[in-house]
Protein backbone atom coordinates (compact mmCIF):
# COMPACT_ATOMS: atom_id res chain seq x y z
CA UNK A 1 0.00 0.00 0.00
CA UNK A 2 1.33 3.28 -0.65
CA UNK A 3 -1.30 5.29 1.70
CA UNK A 4 -1.80 3.70 5.44
CA UNK A 5 -4.35 6.15 8.16
CA UNK A 6 -4.88 4.78 11.61
CA UNK A 7 -6.95 6.25 14.04
CA UNK A 8 -6.42 9.67 12.68
CA UNK A 9 -7.72 12.11 14.91
CA UNK A 10 -7.37 16.08 13.77
CA UNK A 11 -8.58 18.58 16.44
CA UNK A 12 -9.08 22.35 17.03
CA UNK A 13 -9.58 23.15 20.59
CA UNK A 14 -12.70 21.46 21.30
CA UNK A 15 -14.05 20.61 17.72
CA UNK A 16 -12.90 17.26 16.78
CA UNK A 17 -12.77 17.00 12.94
CA UNK A 18 -11.06 14.05 11.97
CA UNK A 19 -12.12 11.32 14.89
CA UNK A 20 -10.08 7.76 14.58
CA UNK A 21 -10.00 7.33 10.93
CA UNK A 22 -8.23 4.56 9.22
CA UNK A 23 -8.24 3.41 5.64
CA UNK A 24 -5.57 2.15 3.30
CA UNK A 25 -4.80 3.33 -0.77
CA UNK A 26 -3.04 0.87 -2.92
CA UNK A 27 -0.73 1.66 -5.64
CA UNK A 28 -1.83 1.18 -9.16
CA UNK A 29 -5.44 1.79 -7.76
CA UNK A 30 -7.96 4.91 -7.77
CA UNK A 31 -9.28 5.35 -3.85
CA UNK A 32 -11.98 7.90 -3.66
CA UNK A 33 -12.79 9.91 -0.65
CA UNK A 34 -16.77 10.64 0.00
CA UNK A 35 -17.91 12.42 2.55
CA UNK A 36 -20.70 15.50 3.13
CA UNK A 37 -19.87 19.27 3.49
CA UNK A 38 -17.48 18.75 7.21
CA UNK A 39 -17.36 15.13 7.22
CA UNK A 40 -13.62 15.63 7.75
CA UNK A 41 -11.94 14.95 4.25
CA UNK A 42 -10.30 18.04 3.84
CA UNK A 43 -8.86 17.73 6.78
CA UNK A 44 -7.51 14.06 6.54
CA UNK A 45 -5.73 15.26 2.98
CA UNK A 46 -4.57 18.11 4.82
CA UNK A 47 -2.49 15.95 7.02
CA UNK A 48 -1.25 13.02 3.96
CA UNK A 49 -0.20 16.47 2.41
CA UNK A 50 1.95 17.35 5.30
CA UNK A 51 0.17 20.46 6.37
CA UNK A 52 -1.97 19.66 8.90
CA UNK A 53 -0.89 18.03 12.46
CA UNK A 54 -2.76 15.07 13.77
CA UNK A 55 -3.63 15.78 17.25
CA UNK A 56 -3.43 11.72 17.67
CA UNK A 57 -2.90 8.71 15.58
CA UNK A 58 -0.83 7.79 12.33
CA UNK A 59 -0.71 8.22 8.64
CA UNK A 60 2.39 7.00 6.48
CA UNK A 61 2.84 7.51 2.75
CA UNK A 62 5.07 5.64 0.70
CA UNK A 63 6.18 4.10 4.49
CA UNK A 64 6.86 7.99 5.50
CA UNK A 65 5.47 10.26 8.26
CA UNK A 66 3.76 13.14 5.86
CA UNK A 67 4.76 15.76 8.61
CA UNK A 68 7.65 14.81 10.18
CA UNK A 69 9.20 13.76 5.91
CA UNK A 70 7.40 16.39 4.15
CA UNK A 71 10.82 17.55 2.31
CA UNK A 72 11.38 13.83 1.43
CA UNK A 73 7.88 13.55 0.42
CA UNK A 74 7.46 16.06 -1.43
CA UNK A 75 9.57 15.63 -4.59
CA UNK A 76 6.97 11.63 -4.64
CA UNK A 77 3.61 13.57 -3.86
CA UNK A 78 1.59 15.28 -6.74
CA UNK A 79 -0.96 17.55 -5.25
CA UNK A 80 -3.70 18.91 -7.21
CA UNK A 81 -6.05 21.98 -5.00
CA UNK A 82 -9.46 22.74 -6.56
CA UNK A 83 -8.19 26.62 -6.80
CA UNK A 84 -6.25 28.77 -5.48
CA UNK A 85 -2.26 29.63 -5.27
CA UNK A 86 -1.69 30.35 -9.30
CA UNK A 87 -0.73 33.85 -10.44
CA UNK A 88 -3.61 34.80 -12.45
CA UNK A 89 -1.24 36.62 -15.49
CA UNK A 90 1.10 33.86 -15.45
CA UNK A 91 0.85 31.35 -18.91
CA UNK A 92 0.30 27.55 -18.70
CA UNK A 93 3.51 27.27 -20.78
CA UNK A 94 5.95 29.14 -18.72
CA UNK A 95 4.18 28.24 -15.34
CA UNK A 96 4.66 24.62 -16.25
CA UNK A 97 8.30 25.16 -16.96
CA UNK A 98 8.80 26.81 -13.75
CA UNK A 99 7.93 24.00 -11.64
CA UNK A 100 9.47 21.35 -14.07
CA UNK A 101 13.14 23.26 -12.82
CA UNK A 102 11.63 22.06 -9.10
CA UNK A 103 12.19 18.28 -10.20
CA UNK A 104 15.48 16.26 -11.57
CA UNK A 105 13.30 13.99 -14.17
CA UNK A 106 10.11 15.87 -14.72
CA UNK A 107 7.63 15.26 -17.69
CA UNK A 108 8.13 17.00 -20.79
CA UNK A 109 6.31 20.76 -20.59
CA UNK A 110 4.95 19.87 -24.36
CA UNK A 111 3.77 16.36 -23.74
CA UNK A 112 2.23 17.62 -20.84
CA UNK A 113 -0.06 20.35 -22.21
CA UNK A 114 -1.04 17.75 -25.13
CA UNK A 115 -2.31 15.48 -22.40
CA UNK A 116 -4.13 17.41 -20.41
CA UNK A 117 -5.53 19.26 -24.14
CA UNK A 118 -4.10 22.76 -23.33
CA UNK A 119 -1.46 22.92 -25.88
CA UNK A 120 -4.11 25.97 -27.49
CA UNK A 121 -4.19 27.37 -24.49
CA UNK A 122 -0.72 27.46 -23.39
CA UNK A 123 0.03 30.82 -24.05
CA UNK A 124 -3.12 32.36 -22.50
CA UNK A 125 -3.03 34.31 -18.86
CA UNK A 126 -4.64 31.82 -16.60
CA UNK A 127 -7.29 34.09 -15.44
CA UNK A 128 -8.77 33.86 -19.27
CA UNK A 129 -8.99 30.11 -19.20
CA UNK A 130 -11.70 28.83 -18.55
CA UNK A 131 -12.75 26.82 -15.12
CA UNK A 132 -12.63 23.28 -16.63
CA UNK A 133 -8.83 24.60 -18.16
CA UNK A 134 -7.87 26.03 -15.00
CA UNK A 135 -8.49 22.68 -13.52
CA UNK A 136 -6.52 20.97 -16.05
CA UNK A 137 -3.42 22.87 -15.62
CA UNK A 138 -3.90 22.29 -11.95
CA UNK A 139 -3.77 18.91 -12.88
CA UNK A 140 -0.88 19.12 -15.08
CA UNK A 141 1.39 20.95 -11.98
CA UNK A 142 0.32 17.87 -9.59
CA UNK A 143 2.16 15.63 -12.74
CA UNK A 144 5.32 16.81 -14.01
CA UNK A 145 7.23 15.43 -11.10
CA UNK A 146 6.29 12.01 -12.02
CA UNK A 147 4.77 11.30 -8.42
CA UNK A 148 4.17 8.26 -7.17
CA UNK A 149 1.01 9.33 -4.92
CA UNK A 150 -1.60 11.77 -6.23
CA UNK A 151 -3.65 13.57 -3.93
CA UNK A 152 -6.21 15.20 -5.95
CA UNK A 153 -9.03 17.46 -4.63
CA UNK A 154 -12.41 17.66 -7.02
CA UNK A 155 -10.54 16.90 -9.95
CA UNK A 156 -13.20 17.21 -13.00
CA UNK A 157 -14.90 20.09 -10.89
CA UNK A 158 -16.04 22.93 -13.54
CA UNK A 159 -15.23 20.77 -16.75
CA UNK A 160 -17.38 19.83 -19.99
CA UNK A 161 -17.46 16.20 -21.49
CA UNK A 162 -14.14 16.60 -23.16
CA UNK A 163 -12.04 17.72 -20.07
CA UNK A 164 -13.48 14.77 -18.12
CA UNK A 165 -12.70 12.35 -20.70
CA UNK A 166 -8.56 13.84 -20.90
CA UNK A 167 -8.64 13.33 -17.19
CA UNK A 168 -10.29 9.93 -16.94
CA UNK A 169 -7.70 9.08 -19.28
CA UNK A 170 -4.77 10.40 -17.81
CA UNK A 171 -6.00 8.56 -14.62
CA UNK A 172 -6.27 5.56 -16.32
CA UNK A 173 -2.31 5.78 -17.53
CA UNK A 174 -1.10 6.54 -14.15
CA UNK A 175 -3.34 3.69 -12.36
CA UNK A 176 -1.59 1.09 -14.71
CA UNK A 177 1.89 2.79 -14.08
CA UNK A 178 1.38 1.72 -10.23
CA UNK A 179 1.05 5.22 -9.01
CA UNK A 180 -1.60 5.71 -6.10
CA UNK A 181 -4.27 7.77 -6.30
CA UNK A 182 -6.06 9.25 -3.85
CA UNK A 183 -9.02 11.77 -4.65
CA UNK A 184 -12.26 14.12 -2.85
CA UNK A 185 -15.30 14.53 -4.83
CA UNK A 186 -19.04 15.75 -4.24
CA UNK A 187 -19.51 13.98 -8.10
CA UNK A 188 -21.07 10.40 -7.04
CA UNK A 189 -21.67 9.90 -10.70
CA UNK A 190 -17.80 10.35 -11.69
CA UNK A 191 -16.54 8.33 -8.46
CA UNK A 192 -19.13 5.47 -9.40
CA UNK A 193 -17.49 5.22 -12.52
CA UNK A 194 -13.56 6.07 -11.58
CA UNK A 195 -12.97 4.37 -7.99
CA UNK A 196 -11.56 1.11 -7.45
CA UNK A 197 -11.98 2.16 -3.78
CA UNK A 198 -14.31 4.00 -1.82
CA UNK A 199 -13.92 5.08 1.77
CA UNK A 200 -16.90 7.34 2.85
CA UNK A 201 -16.88 9.73 6.27
CA UNK A 202 -19.02 11.03 7.82
CA UNK A 203 -19.02 13.52 11.47
CA UNK A 204 -15.12 12.59 11.11
CA UNK A 205 -15.45 8.61 11.13
CA UNK A 206 -15.33 6.31 8.18
CA UNK A 207 -18.30 4.59 8.43
CA UNK A 208 -18.35 2.75 4.68
CA UNK A 209 -15.13 1.00 3.16
CA UNK A 210 -14.35 -1.06 0.05
CA UNK A 211 -15.22 -1.33 -3.32
CA UNK A 212 -18.46 -0.48 -5.77
CA UNK A 213 -19.59 -3.66 -5.44
CA UNK A 214 -19.74 -4.41 -2.03
CA UNK A 215 -20.70 -0.98 -0.91
CA UNK A 216 -23.68 -1.27 -3.60
CA UNK A 217 -24.06 -5.26 -2.84
CA UNK A 218 -27.51 -5.62 -1.22
CA UNK A 219 -30.39 -8.58 -1.31
CA UNK A 220 -32.10 -7.21 -4.29
CA UNK A 221 -35.46 -9.21 -3.15
CA UNK A 222 -35.98 -6.58 0.41
CA UNK A 223 -36.36 -3.48 -1.23
CA UNK A 224 -36.65 -0.65 -3.44
CA UNK A 225 -36.16 2.98 -4.14
CA UNK A 226 -38.58 5.77 -6.42
CA UNK A 227 -38.54 9.52 -6.47
CA UNK A 228 -41.75 11.82 -6.68
CA UNK A 229 -42.64 14.75 -5.33
CA UNK A 230 -41.58 15.67 -2.39
CA UNK A 231 -44.96 16.40 -0.83
CA UNK A 232 -45.44 12.30 0.13
CA UNK A 233 -46.10 10.93 3.58
CA UNK A 234 -43.47 7.96 3.65
CA UNK A 235 -45.56 7.15 6.71
CA UNK A 236 -48.93 7.15 4.90
CA UNK A 237 -47.79 4.80 2.48
CA UNK A 238 -45.50 2.89 4.73
CA UNK A 239 -48.70 2.31 6.80
CA UNK A 240 -50.58 0.85 4.08
CA UNK A 241 -48.05 -1.21 2.63
CA UNK A 242 -47.13 -2.69 5.71
CA UNK A 243 -43.45 -2.17 5.42
CA UNK A 244 -41.10 0.94 6.39
CA UNK A 245 -40.55 3.57 3.67
CA UNK A 246 -38.07 5.80 4.24
CA UNK A 247 -36.99 9.33 2.88
CA UNK A 248 -33.69 9.41 1.71
CA UNK A 249 -33.25 12.38 0.24
CA UNK A 250 -35.30 15.44 -1.34
CA UNK A 251 -38.12 13.41 -3.22
CA UNK A 252 -36.24 10.28 -2.88
CA UNK A 253 -37.72 7.31 -0.77
CA UNK A 254 -36.92 4.03 -0.49
CA UNK A 255 -39.22 0.78 0.73
CA UNK A 256 -38.39 -1.79 2.92
CA UNK A 257 -40.18 -4.64 1.07
CA UNK A 258 -39.87 -7.19 -1.79
CA UNK A 259 -40.58 -5.32 -5.26
CA UNK A 260 -43.03 -7.64 -6.13
CA UNK A 261 -45.66 -6.45 -8.91
CA UNK A 262 -48.26 -6.04 -6.51
CA UNK A 263 -46.55 -4.26 -3.78
CA UNK A 264 -45.30 -1.83 -6.76
CA UNK A 265 -48.86 -1.85 -7.98
CA UNK A 266 -49.73 -0.54 -4.52
CA UNK A 267 -47.84 2.33 -4.31
CA UNK A 268 -48.64 3.76 -7.79
CA UNK A 269 -52.10 3.74 -6.56
CA UNK A 270 -51.45 5.64 -3.39
CA UNK A 271 -49.51 7.99 -5.68
CA UNK A 272 -52.10 8.01 -7.89
CA UNK A 273 -55.02 9.28 -5.60
CA UNK A 274 -52.69 11.82 -4.56
CA UNK A 275 -51.64 13.39 -7.42
CA UNK A 276 -48.09 12.24 -6.89
CA UNK A 277 -46.17 11.19 -10.00
CA UNK A 278 -43.87 8.17 -10.02
CA UNK A 279 -40.47 8.88 -11.02
CA UNK A 280 -36.91 6.72 -10.95
CA UNK A 281 -38.18 3.31 -9.80
CA UNK A 282 -35.27 1.16 -9.11
CA UNK A 283 -34.47 -2.59 -8.19
CA UNK A 284 -31.88 -4.24 -7.85
CA UNK A 285 -28.28 -3.51 -6.87
CA UNK A 286 -27.98 0.16 -5.36
CA UNK A 287 -26.43 3.42 -7.01
CA UNK A 288 -23.86 4.75 -4.90
CA UNK A 289 -25.70 7.68 -4.70
CA UNK A 290 -28.40 5.77 -2.92
CA UNK A 291 -25.78 3.96 -0.52
CA UNK A 292 -24.12 7.64 -0.28
CA UNK A 293 -28.17 9.23 1.06
CA UNK A 294 -28.22 6.30 3.48
CA UNK A 295 -24.85 6.41 5.14
CA UNK A 296 -25.14 10.52 5.34
CA UNK A 297 -28.65 11.36 5.47
CA UNK A 298 -28.65 12.19 9.49
CA UNK A 299 -25.07 14.18 9.04
CA UNK A 300 -24.91 17.73 9.55
CA UNK A 301 -23.72 19.51 6.34
CA UNK A 302 -22.94 22.16 8.10
CA UNK A 303 -18.84 23.39 8.42
CA UNK A 304 -16.94 22.67 11.60
CA UNK A 305 -15.14 25.33 13.76
CA UNK A 306 -12.24 24.88 11.22
CA UNK A 307 -13.95 25.61 8.11
CA UNK A 308 -12.93 22.59 6.43
CA UNK A 309 -16.07 22.27 4.18
CA UNK A 310 -14.75 18.76 2.73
Amino acid sequence: MAISVDELVISYGDTHAVQGVSFTADRGALTVLLGPNGAGKTSTVEHLEGYRPATSGSARVLGLDPIRDHRTLRSQVGIMLQSGGIPTAIRPRELLRQYAGFFSDPLDVDELLERTRLTERSRTPFRRLSGGEQQRLSLALALIGRPQVLLLDEPTAGMDLDGREAVRAILDELRADGACILLTTHDLDEAERTADHLVVIRDGRVVADGTLAELTRRDDTERFTFRCDDRLDPDALGAELGAAVLRTGPGAFRVDAAPTPDTIAAVAAHLATRGLRLDDLRTGAARLEDVFRDLTSDATAAPNASGDTA
